[in-house]
């Protein structure tokens, strides 16, 4: 090995040092590492004149725009779209239903992710579940770092099912001779088992090991309670259904207090209570829970303020107000003072020292200090904020109301795309994710602001930098002269060259990204295959397998990198998992092998 094999691997043991001890963000740790070999390679290469086996600036911002990459980021705006419609809830509410505890939303929610992944690339899966994985912690009161993270295990297990299953799968099989090409579920002899294997692991002994962080909101996190009435839609969803089976009975953070059925009230509402259509929902909660409730198909504000108002949805968001003693509706009536007309704002909940406001929403008397949640013009904030009738202003977030009109779009944005990423073979999951992500955009299922902010940089900052830290790995020769070393190391033995092509590929994966360990590795699996004189298709299997199931890093798969942030996750909680459940596989693998594959 050169030097330059030599720095780019004493940079990325420094890396992984520093992750592991979260000295800093994974983005910032990652870039820096590959800002330092970029700048070491250049200072070298202009100080001797000579070229140098490392990547220069240009191959590094080049690994910015790939496809990848560009993939993930359309994704995020996907979603956007998908949430914003209430498509997520709608196409995954009658799969997973509504689990009370951890066990029960794991049986729910990983297999039938592990099902979709095995024909569908799993990186737009886990963008479609992530939104539903948050929901149903919330509901659920269970802390999100119990579901992310297994979660985009489980769609990374279940890809190994079937040669499309992963990215890793489709440019391997692409790099064979048209007559040596695998099935399309040929590989699923040793991957089912595997899958098994893994999804029990994360099951039965996965979840003991991951963490308890972000626990989900209560009551006690904030003391503003609001009263906001709710009116059930005429054909809509919820007609029909009971409480309990509208999800409305253990709402986090939020109480249905009662329901008024033309001039009956029924105070004590039980689980069994069928809901009818122009019922009125009266709940008390805190203003993280209205906002989901106001998301919810088939319910409606009961004040019919909102429907006047002149800006469009998807320009209007929740906006908290605080009613000083100078407002001039101070001791009238919301109706009576004109609310909406004065402010061009509907109020759709009162909060007041904690207590229950009784009576309708328009028939509350304002007093000074009372805490107002309006649906407002988002400039409704910056026209406002040095208004002396109210103390203090600002938005809600994540509050635009739903664009349930658009429903169907978003859906056949969806369809469509996985489709054409399907029948493709991958091939054009690009194209296919960016022409949904426009469609989404240009049918207003999410506004342009709300596609930006769904954007997570830091995502995409780490994933990029990741392939340009594997690029260093690949163009200076480490990764290489590590692997053909070791396998010369190991005689003539099958099984055990099998074993070390496992190895060298998994730790490639975890190092760099699993499509770079498997465009390095299948050259040297088949050529170990000629020098034996032996089947080329275990080695073969074993490079998709383990390219493709590296899971004690995040840098194992972008699916990985995906939940790293928003499941509050840190470096060393991926070694606790990842570690064991490469272990498992591994060892499922290589077993059965020789039965799936004989040499």
């Amino acid at each position: 090995m050169g030097w330059e094999a030599w720095f780019v691997i004493g940079v990325v043991l420094v890396m992984l040092y520093a992750l592991a001890r979260e000295l800093a963000p994974p983005d910032l740790l990652v870039l820096v590492a590959l800002l330092t070999i970029v700048c070491v390679a250049e200072i070298v290469r202009v100080r001797t004149g000579q070229p140098v086996k490392l990547p220069g600036p240009n191959a590094a911002i080049a690994e910015f725009g790939n496809s990848g990459l560009v993939t993930v980021g359309a994704l995020f705006v996907v979603v956007a779209g998908l949430v914003q419609t209430g498509a997520t809830t709608m196409l995954t509410e009658p799969l997973l239903g509504r689990p009370r505890s951890l066990l029960s939303a794991q049986l729910r929610l990983f297999f039938p992710v592990a099902g979709a992944s095995a024909f569908l690339n799993n990186t737009p899966i886990v963008a479609m579940f992530m939104p539903v994985v948050t929901d149903i912690c919330k509901r659920a009161n269970l802390s999100p770092s119990k579901l992310f993270m297994p979660m985009a295990f489980s769609a990374t297990i279940g890809g190994v099912c079937t040669i499309i299953g992963t990215s890793t799968n489709i440019i391997v099989n692409d790099r064979l001779p048209p007559e040596q090409k695998f099935g399309l579920f040929e590989i699923g002899r040793v991957g089912l088992p595997c899958a098994i294997a893994g999804l029990l692991y994360l099951m039965f002994i996965g979840r003991r090991l991951l963490p308890d962080r972000r626990p989900a909101i209560s009551l006690t996190d904030d003391p503003r309670q609001y009263t906001v009435e709710m009116i059930v839609q005429p054909g809509g969803p919820l007609v029909g259904r009971t409480v309990e089976e509208a999800g409305l009975r253990h709402l986090p953070g939020l109480y249905l207090v009662e329901i008024e059925r033309g001039a009956d009230i029924m105070a004590a509402v039980g689980p069994h209570v069928r809901l009818q259509s122009d019922d009125h929902l009266v709940f008390v909660g805190i203003v993280e829970s209205v906002v989901d409730l106001r998301k919810t198909r088939g319910l409606i504000p009961a004040t019919d303020q909102v429907f006047k108002l002149d800006a469009p949805a998807g320009n209007r968001r929740l906006i908290e107000a605080v009613v000083s003693n100078r407002c001039p509706l101070v001791g009238k009536s919301i109706r009576e003072g004109r609310f909406r007309s004065t402010y061009n704002a509907a109020v759709l909940a009162v909060a007041r020292d904690g207590q229950r406001i009784p009576g309708k929403i328009g028939d509350i008397v304002l007093e000074p200090g009372d805490t107002l949640l309006l649906e407002a013009h988002t400039d409704f904030v910056q026209q406002q904020r040095n208004s002396n009738d109210f103390f203090l202003v600002s938005h809600v977030e994540n509050s635009t109301p739903p664009r349930h009109d658009r429903v169907r779009i978003a859906i056949a944005a969806l369809i469509g795309m996985v489709a054409v990423a399907a029948l493709g073979d991958g091939q054009y999951t690009l194209p296919a994710a960016l022409t949904a992500a426009v469609v989404m955009v240009l049918f207003k299922c999410c506004t342009t602001a709300e596609a930006r902010e769904s954007i997570d940089l830091s995502v995409l900052l780490t994933i990029a930098a990741s392939l340009g830290v594997g690029r260093a790995l690949e163009m200076s020769g480490a990764a290489v002269a590590i692997s053909e070393s070791l396998i010369e190391l190991c005689g003539d033995s099958a099984w055990i060259q099998l074993c070390i092509i496992y190895v060298l590929t998994l730790v490639l994966t975890e190092l760099v990204t699993n499509n770079t360990a498997a465009v390095l590795m299948l050259p040297l699996a088949l050529a170990t295959v000629e020098r034996l004189g032996v089947s080329y298709k275990p080695f073969v299997a074993v490079v998709m397998i383990a390219a493709s199931c590296g899971f004690a890093t995040p840098f194992g798969y972008q699916t990985s990198l995906m939940v790293y942030g928003p499941g509050g996750y840190r470096f060393m909680d991926f070694v606790r998992v990842g570690v064991p459940l490469d272990l498992v596989i591994m060892v499922v693998c290589l077993a059965m092998m020789p039965f799936a594959f004989p040499f």
